[in-house]
């Protein structure tokens, strides 16, 4: 009796076996099970869950007249129909011909960036993406009590907070409750469009104040699609990474998603030798130099330079100490930082190849002492 094998079939079990190898796991088939689990969800199609606008005329979108050109006019009107619809950003290709910008003024401009500065989900994004997002925004002025949004409704747009007092109330069983308040800071309204779902919460204005807030679709394509695209991006970066090759698919993939976007001009400072450790970097765009200070202060010795797809700052992580080195950027540099707190629960697999690698700087500290 002939058999055929399946396509893929042994580079799966030769990858298994390593794993249960080099794991050693108490319960085998509890482990197999968890393997080809996170194989299988590693190997889905990465479209992301999303709103698409049924009406347009009654979902107040911004008017055609505003799209690729400057408007003061923006009809904030709250959406009457939307259906759900998987967004997949791999497939849109308008957004770069579609981009909507709301002028402002030097100072609005301003404030808008340092209130988005501390918001989480745009700390993936790059200059350019965080330049469409704050062009993206409009002012919505508001009144003392006026509703913002209603929980259960549809999610219309997102919101960062400019000024004033905002209360979130939740109602259960018929009974409203405030379960927080938001003063001067703060943004909301991103759960709705993000995973395809009601609103959560009813936020209430309680002073006069002002709002700076973005529609679903311009969040869709520039905040959504901005990670799907970091994603793809880093998990690119990670698999011509060496050290990374121990990795299972599934943890690159985990990996690429607790990275995030960092930026630096030339000449500055990334890295300063002494300092306490935050995290580890990969280069994903330019060269950055390494050198050594002397114990005295009067010495520098230059270590080399590193360029895209290296990394660097893992070795105050290893050895729990503060920083061995200065590392400097040689031209604008673009790099993804890996934060402490995820570095060995994400690396652990390569913690001893980074130790073997780690020696090099240390016979460079030992030249300058």
């Amino acid at each position: 009796m002939n058999f055929k094998i399946p396509n893929g079939l042994g580079d799966m079990l030769r990858d298994f076996t390593v794993s249960a190898i080099r794991a050693n796991p108490d319960n085998l088939y509890d482990f197999a099970v968890d393997y080809f689990t996170k194989m299988r969800e590693s190997k889905k199609s990465k479209t992301i869950p999303m709103y698409i606008i049924v009406d347009d005329e009654d979902a107040g979108e911004p008017a055609p007249e505003t799209i690729r050109k400057k408007t003061n006019n923006h009809r904030a009107a709250r959406r009457n129909s939307v259906s759900a619809e998987r967004y997949d950003p791999e497939t849109d290709h308008g957004y770069e011909d579609e981009k909507i910008v709301h002028p402002k003024t030097d100072e609005q401009y301003k404030r808008l960036k340092d209130a988005v500065s501390d918001i989480l989900i745009f700390q993936a994004l790059d200059r350019d993406q965080i330049t469409d997002v704050i062009d993206a925004m409009f002012e919505k002025i508001c009144e003392p009590d006026e509703i913002i949004i209603k929980q259960n409704d549809d999610g219309d747009n997102f919101y960062v907070i400019d000024s004033g007092t905002y209360d979130v109330l939740v109602t259960t069983d018929n009974v409203e409750k405030r379960i927080n308040t938001l003063i001067n800071k703060g943004s909301f309204g991103e759960l709705a469009l993000m995973y395809n779902m009601p609103r959560s919460a009813t936020i209430q204005a309680k002073s006069h104040g002002s709002l700076w807030a973005m529609d679903r679709t311009s969040f869709r394509r520039i905040v959504l699609k901005a990670a799907f695209k970091k994603r793809k991006l880093y998990e690119e970066l990670l698999e011509n990474v060496p050290i990374l090759k121990s990795l299972e698919p599934y943890e690159r993939m985990n990996l690429a998603d607790a990275l995030c976007t960092k930026e630096y001009d030339d000449g500055e400072v990334i890295i300063a030798q002494g300092d306490n450790a935050e995290g580890m970097y990969f280069i994903e765009k330019g060269t950055v130099c390494v050198d050594i200070t002397s114990d005295t202060g009067d010495n520098t010795m230059p270590v080399g330079q590193l360029d895209s797809g290296k990394y660097f700052g893992e070795l105050a992580l290893i050895n729990n100490k503060p920083r061995s080195a200065n590392v400097r950027a040689v031209g604008g540099v673009k790099l993804a930082f890996l934060e402490t707190e995820s570095f060995e629960r994400l690396l652990g697999p390569c913690l001893d190849i980074m130790k073997r690698n780690s020696e090099i700087y240390k016979t460079y500290a030992d030249q300058t002492s």
